[in-house]
């Protein structure tokens, strides 16, 4: 079964379009995590134009206190900033991103044939024994970043979906889509890398992309779950992706 961690990005994002305490991060991840979800995931960008540093330590605090046995994932470029945090924090997975701190939102994985020394260096100053450390992996189909990946010492690569998830009204170039990342999945797999996925999953998306891409330990899903959480309610909505997710 592929677990469910919710990203909250977008819940952070609508509250800060105010000087008020609602939406709370907090009491979404509460809302998601009751309703069986397995972790809680976010990224703080330095702007805070979503996420606050604020709520890493409350999300934090959170999960130690209420849900110790969820997970919790934290995105982000590996700034000396990003860095600090995490030590100070200690979430249970690193999702390295290779974002500018201007763009809107992850759209690219890494780099890995001009990045490979600086992720090596990176992966070996955050990996512990209770925290592994994911890479944002764009589809490949040489499976070059996959090897490149392997050789930092990261423990997982995170599937960008996001070209796959565009593609909503064209299902050919879904079907090629889906081609790569399952290849580039297999490819992880065959040589000790798991494999998390992420970027405009959907509940409409989801089942043929379980079907194309078994193995796949973790989805963050944060914009589409919060669409649907306008129609079904936060609870509601998370349900129906776990549902999904289980389905083989």
């Amino acid at each position: 079964m592929t677990l469910l961690s919710v990203n909250l990005n977008a819940v952070a994002q609508l509250r800060n379009r105010r000087d008020l305490p609602w939406p709370s991060v907090t009491g979404i991840a509460r809302v998601a995590l009751d309703a069986g979800a397995s972790g809680i995931t976010i990224h703080p960008r330095p702007d805070e134009r979503h996420i606050r540093r604020t709520d890493v330590y409350d999300l934090s605090a959170l999960l130690r206190e209420e849900y110790p046995e969820a997970e919790f994932n934290i995105e982000g470029y590996p700034s000396d900033d990003f860095l600090e945090l995490i030590e100070d924090v200690n979430p249970q997975q690193v999702t390295l991103v290779p974002d500018d701190p201007a763009q809107a939102t992850s759209d690219h994985g890494w780099d890995f044939a001009g990045k490979g020394n600086f992720l090596t260096s990176v992966v070996q100053r955050l990996k512990r024994g209770d925290r592994r450390i994911s890479l944002f992996c764009d589809p490949d189909a040489r499976h070059e970043g996959v090897t490149a990946a392997k050789a930092t010492g990261a423990d997982r690569i995170e599937l960008f979906t996001g070209p796959y998830g565009a593609c909503y009204d064209d299902p050919m170039r879904a079907q090629a889509e889906l081609t790569a990342l399952a290849e580039t999945a297999a490819a992880a797999l065959s040589i000790g890398l798991e494999v998390n996925a992420g970027h405009d999953l959907t509940l409409e998306n989801l089942p043929a992309f379980q079907l194309a891409v078994p193995g796949v330990a973790e989805a963050s899903i944060g914009h589409g779950i919060t669409a649907d959480a306008l129609l079904f309610g936060f609870e509601e909505a998370t349900r129906r992706y776990i549902a999904v997710l289980a389905e083989k």
